[in-house]
């Protein structure tokens, strides 16, 4: 007779929460039989789903997930969801219902440190929590039952303690997530995970979103302006103008240089994206705030790998262009190589600011999807127009019914 078999369904939004979907599909079913029980076979589904467009609230998100769970006939339910979500001003990492078996875990409130460990501890932990329950009694028969075992397998998972959502580590000491057991009555919600610094958690939001945008994803859409900036610079290299100016530049006009470059580049970006989230009704001021420094800082790193690579090329240029006679010739005082690295460094700048200004990004729908407003746009007016065609499915099934009962 063969073992009872438990399904559990990962709802993963597009983009980044897929990929971490895709990668622990596989190895989640024997981490359950160790970490849940170990007298069914676990079969682990997952879906791509927006469920919800624009909201900063946790009871939506579980909703969509415990009807869609209920439709699959799912025995436990768990949504991965890139969106931030809130108890007040206090960003939530995860929740979990037993009643309707489902969970969520907000992405960006595990911060950008290695995602896939914490992904993965939370789930099996969630799962946990549903089956055995959340109350002090029921966490230490959980954690008994673990340390009962007598193999060492996955001795991470032992040592973990069962009230954590995840392992301590650095970052956990620095911005610890906080359990919560809401009083009965409160909220259908068993248990809830939240980050209770307001600093820690705003830093660990929005390196999460910062990650969850994927700002190195959208570094091929800089290729076009990348060509434009090197073949103006690479013009600028021929001229001595250039290299008196890296001359007579001393460290923290260099430094100076690279961040207005950078900055340009960025304000660019977003002026001419229309990037910048405006007031409005469908989104509260802060979150409206938090999106907007998310776009910033991810278009940041986005611009500083560009101005590195960028930087690279014109070091290769500048050593393939320049003789060392000829610089030694122009400029005054000790002349080497370390030449070589300023006039470089004053090229990349300079064709920075000039290719913010004249040049435009290819592939603007990569450059739009890498920010949160667009996404939580695209994924509301996505989810609107299949409810539309299911409507229009259904009306036109009952008309098709009433036109037999006619005949």
């Amino acid at each position: 007779m063969g073992r009872e078999e438990k399904r559990v369904g990962l709802i993963t939004a597009p983009g980044y929460p897929k990929e971490l979907g895709e990668a622990l599909v596989n190895e989640l079913p024997d981490l359950l039989r160790y970490y849940v029980e170990d007298n069914y076979n676990w079969k682990v589904e997952y879906t791509v789903d927006a469920l919800t467009g624009v909201t900063e609230k946790s009871e939506d998100v579980l909703e969509a997930t415990l009807d869609r769970s209920e439709k699959e006939k799912w025995d436990f339910g768990i949504c991965l969801t890139d969106l931030p979500l809130f108890k007040g001003k206090f960003p939530i990492v995860a929740e979990a219902c037993e009643e309707g078996r489902v969970a969520l875990i907000s992405l960006p409130g595990l911060g950008s440190t290695p995602m896939i460990k914490r992904v993965r501890e939370s789930i099996l932990q969630l799962v946990n929590e549903i089956y055995y329950g959340s109350s002090d009694k029921e966490r230490e028969q959980a954690e008994e039952r673990i340390q009962s075992k007598d193999n060492e397998q996955h001795e991470e998972l032992r040592n973990k303690s069962s009230t954590r959502l995840i392992g301590k580590r650095g970052f956990e000491w620095l911005s610890p997530i906080q359990r919560e057991t809401p009083r009965e009555g409160e909220t259908n919600i068993n248990v809830r995970f939240t980050v209770k610094s307001r600093i820690s958690g705003a830093l660990r939001l929005l390196t999460g979103m910062v990650r969850a945008n994927r700002p190195w994803a959208m570094f091929p859409a800089f290729m076009k302006v990348i060509v434009f900036a090197f073949t103006t610079g690479a013009y600028a290299l021929v001229f001595p103008t250039l290299w008196n100016l890296s001359n007579n530049y001393g460290i923290w006009r260099m430094f100076m240089l690279s961040i207005v470059s950078i900055i340009a580049m960025v304000g660019w970006i977003i002026l001419a994206h229309r990037l910048w989230e405006k007031p409005n009704d469908e989104r509260a001021s802060y979150l409206r705030k938090l999106y907007n420094a998310a776009t910033v800082l991810t278009l940041f790193v986005s611009v500083s790998l560009y101005y590195l690579l960028l930087f690279f090329i014109f070091s290769l240029a500048v050593l393939a262009i320049i003789p060392m006679g000829m610089l030694k010739s122009q400029l005054t005082g000790d002349v080497g190589f370390i030449n070589y690295f300023y006039i470089a460094w004053t090229a990349t700048s300079v064709s920075t600011i000039i290719g913010a200004l004249g040049s435009a990004l290819e592939k603007e729908e990569v450059v739009l999807s890498s920010t949160y407003g667009y996404r939580q746009r695209q994924r509301y007016e996505q989810i609107k127009k299949t409810e539309e065609e299911e409507q229009e499915d259904g009306e036109g099934v009952e008309n098709t019914q009433e036109l037999k009962r006619v005949k």
